[in-house]
């Protein structure tokens, strides 16, 4: 019986450590798309019951207790779902660069299909058909359930932050390679054996060989698909449990597989729309303490804290590997050395929650993109109210809607006041206005680490000033309510942006 329970406990545990993997491969290769943990789990579950059914009907084929076939045959499944989950992660690079990366799906339910086999199969060999077969299913059905659980923090909280997902995926291979051989061993002597122990002996090596070649340039696979091999190396891959940051020779940032800013703070050479950071000086016109959620490369931050009346910016994000991208970029590396800058390692919405004695003359959210999952937490009327007591008087909330029509009625109708700028809302409970002439009078003498934005006596620097502030695309809120009067508020409980067909239909 220790044997069934030691097989099913590591059984569960390769089998959730690979799906962990397997999900964030998901979540770049869909570019964090709400439904891809969805569609994963569904065919996880599908392939699971696939294979225990299979496993139920072979075995009232053969003799149950006892039965050393049942050992070779347990072996095999689990050397064959071992090297298929080891294959899904390179099959969704490759598929996603012919442009069909859900056909991997296929191999997820196969290797779940084949984990599935393994509880059946150990259950039939090692429970006897008596009054305590009830008693004896359980332990197995625990030590499952343990092994599985354990998987998923270990990989998911442990592992994610020691080692890169190619060694980890290398490392499980050759666990269950190593369990298949030692159950092949146990299943007794025979020309059987030693075809299954080499059989497991090459699968491991070969996965150990052949993995740099598999998983070569991955990230870029998953994130560029048809188009990655005339793409360039990506320049830095950070990888932590938070997710897989990833950052392009020149300076373009991707979070878990969607865009998330440049790393550039020219105004007149505008690659990211950096106007929009400088733009708050037409909105407020002296913040003193303001919170940033969400750091991503560090532009914005960096803005931020060279504006002339700020004195403290606390910054507060999730994935402490942003820290690493800025450090590496001389533009915004002297952020992490400013005293005026207190970044912390947090959930932005429940970091508010926590502290709710703290005020701001402005908090600011360069939000992603509102289709992505967990989207919401930043776009509900129930966050737009978590936020609202946090504003000082006067105090203003500026954050990206990324063209979400939803989010930018959300953000006017929860506040009182509000104007967008570009793709960006700012709202407060007190009158504002888009103040160009005190913008104008803000960048001339805008200054970041000791370098001057602008030359206010360039007759050149004055005209391209000109040209930024005539085309900036500013828009009041009755003209936006108006326009948008069909559109729908984003809730915590309807998740508009992630699951609606197509929330900005309303016009």
């Amino acid at each position: 019986m220790e044997l069934a329970l030691f097989t099913v406990a590591l059984s569960g545990f390769i089998a959730l450590s690979y799906e962990i993997l397997w999900y964030r491969t998901i979540t770049i290769v869909s570019g964090s798309a709400a439904a891809s943990f969805g569609l994963m789990l569904g065919f996880y579950l599908f392939g699971l019951a696939l294979g225990a059914w299979y496993a139920g009907t072979w075995c009232r084929k053969m003799r149950g207790e006892g039965d050393r076939r049942l050992l070779r045959r347990t072996a095999a499944f689990l050397l064959l779902a071992n090297a298929i989950a080891f294959m899904v992660l390179p099959t969704f690079a490759w598929t996603a660069t012919i442009g069909a990366w859900p056909l991997s799906f296929a191999a997820v339910a196969v290797s779940s299909a084949l984990f599935g086999a393994v509880l059946p199969l150990v259950s039939h060999f090692a429970v006897p058909p008596d009054r305590r077969a009830g008693r004896s299913m359980s332990h197995l059905y625990v030590a499952n359930i343990v092994g599985s659980t354990v998987g998923s923090f270990m990989t998911g909280f442990v592992l994610l932050d020691l080692w890169p997902l190619r060694i980890i995926a290398v490392v499980l291979l050759v666990l269950g390679c190593s369990a298949s051989a030692a159950l092949y061993a146990l299943s007794g002597p025979g020309t059987r054996l030693l075809e299954g122990l080499s059989l497991a002996g090459a699968v491991a090596l070969a996965g150990v060989s052949v993995a740099p070649h598999l998983f070569g340039n991955f990230y870029e696979k998953l994130l560029f698909g048809p188009s990655a091999e005339g793409q360039p190396a990506f320049d830095q891959v950070i990888e932590n449990r938070s997710g897989v940051i990833t950052v392009t020779p020149d300076g373009t940032v991707y979070g878990s597989g969607a865009y998330d800013g440049r790393i550039s703070l020219d105004l007149f050479h505008d690659r990211n729309i950096i106007f929009r950071a400088y733009a708050i000086a037409a909105l407020h016109p002296a913040p003193r303490e303001a919170l940033m959620i969400g750091l991503g490369g560090g532009a914005w931050a960096q803005v931020l804290a060279h504006h002339p009346s700020l004195e403290k910016l606390t910054i507060v994000e999730i994935n402490p590997g942003y820290t690493e991208v800025i450090a590496r970029h001389p533009e915004v590396a002297s952020l992490l050395r400013n005293p005026k800058v207190e970044i912390i390692t947090d959930d932005g919405r429940r970091w508010l929650r926590r502290h709710p004695d703290r005020r701001f003359d402005l908090i600011v959210s360069n939000t992603t993109l509102h289709w992505r999952a967990h989207s919401t937490n930043l776009l509900s009327v129930e966050f737009l109210h978590v936020v609202r007591p946090h504003l000082n008087r006067g105090g203003i909330y500026y954050f990206n809607t990324t063209y979400s029509n939803a989010a930018l009625k959300t953000a006017l109708s929860v506040f009182h006041h509000g104007v967008r700028v570009v793709n960006f809302v700012a709202v407060s409970m007190d009158p504002l206005r888009f103040d160009e002439e005190r913008l104008r009078e803000v960048l001339q003498n805008y200054s970041i680490d000791g370098h001057r934005l602008i030359d206010s006596r360039s007759e050149a620097d004055r005209q391209r000033l000109d040209l930024v502030l005539r085309a900036a695309d500013i828009e009041d809120r009755s003209s936006v309510l108006q326009r948008l009067a069909a559109v729908p508020l984003v809730t915590d409980d309807n998740m508009l942006t992630e699951w609606y067909p197509s929330p900005d239909r309303w016009r």
